[in-house]
């Protein structure tokens, strides 16, 4: 018998390596967008808010497939879900690398196509990914602690995909064009490839897959009965938009140039600036995934959601030289946000974790609407002014970590 407990062993190793990879290509597409903006801001020439719209499909994808993706996973389960995530992943990068082929009037048209299919693969993946995790993990604070591990490698490819775009597209920004960033669409597509088969191969676990017979309407009408798991996906859609607002307004902010109000920096040091940004979040994670089994969720998101206040009032009064350092710093305490939310909003929803997943996607669209309106504010009243967003922002997630995710519907039956 000890052989089969080995074997599960083994595989169940194996289904948390995969799971942690994708979560690193998610971040990997995902972050593609920001430097494309700047990249479509000069090719094309549009506004702040407008060069924020390849990031605004990535992430609209998910207000329109969170629902189908839950409703996918409850009938398919996790293999399949995450096989097709995999596969219209590499089409959504597909239709991003052919943009960069077509004629300049349609360019920026089939690029946002690209973006919106690439974000509904990020969708699926994130469906698959978090629960599995959490599940893999044995729930609880042990559950956070793998969904910090699996952000730490999303951080890292995050940290690199600014970067990798900055090389590429060194020297003058004002003629970056799409055709400079194909590499890089290259090694997703191939990364994309290779998870397809390894997938293919890999047993994964199914969690309570034919436990409910529900229908999933059923079953999402029921997690909106509770109160924390409401609140909580709207911390999610506020999160994801200080996540990607931050750096992405913060790289608008330095490769514009000084008479425009920017900082006038080149697209190598931006993109590295902001690669920073990225990697604060790493080792936020990090100290994440070490603390998670000691430390409650509850109270990282309530130090970090604080600090955070603390640093973008900071930068806000602050002169152009600190205002570098700030916004990045923010990368720390945005970095372990998401697996407290995710662990506090869907603690004690037994049967309709799937269906809250599901629901919860939909909410992470606030990373393309938050940044638009951000964009928005840059546009109209300046760069310092649009980081007041944030800081509303900020403010809501610190109300959730210290009331709004008590469970307060445990008369609820969650078997």
């Amino acid at each position: 018998n000890r052989t089969m407990t080995q074997e599960k062993k083994n595989g169940k190793i194996i289904a948390i390596i995969t799971m942690i990879f994708l979560f690193g290509m998610i971040s990997f597409v995902t972050n593609l967008a920001a430097p494309m903006g700047i990249v479509l801001k000069n090719q094309f020439d549009v506004s702040n808010a407008l060069g924020m719209l390849g990031n605004f499909g990535n992430f609209i994808a998910y207000a329109v497939m969170g629902i189908p993706s839950g409703i996918l996973l409850q009938r398919v389960g996790y293999k399949k879900t995450a096989l097709i995530a995999v596969a219209i992943g590499f089409i959504g990068v597909g239709i991003q690398f052919l943009s960069g082929h077509s004629s300049p009037e349609m360019a920026f048209a089939v690029y946002l196509i690209g973006a919106f299919v690439a974000g509904f693969s990020m969708c699926l993946l994130n469906t698959v990914v978090n629960p599995m995790l959490n599940k893999l993990g044995g729930e609880g604070n042990k559950g956070n602690q793998l969904i910090q591990v699996g952000g730490s490698f999303n951080s890292v490819m995050a940290t690199i995909t600014p970067m990798f775009v900055g090389i590429l597209i060194a020297g003058s920004i004002e003629k970056a064009t799409i055709s400079q960033i194909f590499p890089v669409m290259y090694t997703a597509m191939a990364v994309f490839a290779f998870a397809f088969f390894v997938l293919l191969f890999v047993r994964i676990p199914e969690p309570n897959a034919a436990a409910t017979t529900e229908p999933i309407s059923t079953l999402m009408k029921g997690a909106l009965k509770f109160r924390h798991f409401v609140l909580g996906a709207i911390a999610i859609f506020v999160y994801v938009g200080i996540e990607v607002g931050v750096p992405g307004t913060l790289n608008l902010f330095l490769t514009d140039p000084v008479e425009k109000g920017g900082a006038g920096i080149a697209s190598t040091i931006s993109g590295f600036v902001v690669g920073t940004y990225w990697f604060l979040m790493l080792i936020g994670r990090l100290a994440g995934a070490s603390l998670g089994a000691k430390v409650s969720s509850k109270a990282m998101l309530t130090f970090t959601s604080a600090l955070g206040l603390i640093l973008v009032f900071l930068a806000i009064f602050s002169s152009t030289g600190t205002l570098l350092n700030l916004p990045v710093l923010v990368g720390f305490c945005t970095s372990i946000m998401w697996g407290g939310i995710f662990n506090l909003a869907v603690e004690g929803l037994g049967k309709y974790l799937a269906a809250a997943s599901g629901l919860f996607m939909v909410l992470v669209c606030g990373g393309g609407i938050l940044p638009v309106i951000q964009g928005w504010v840059a546009d109209v009243a300046g760069f310092m002014a649009s980081y007041w967003v944030i800081i509303a922002a900020l403010a809501y997630l610190l109300y959730y970590g210290l009331v709004g995710c008590k469970n307060v519907n445990k008369d609820i039956p969650v078997e």
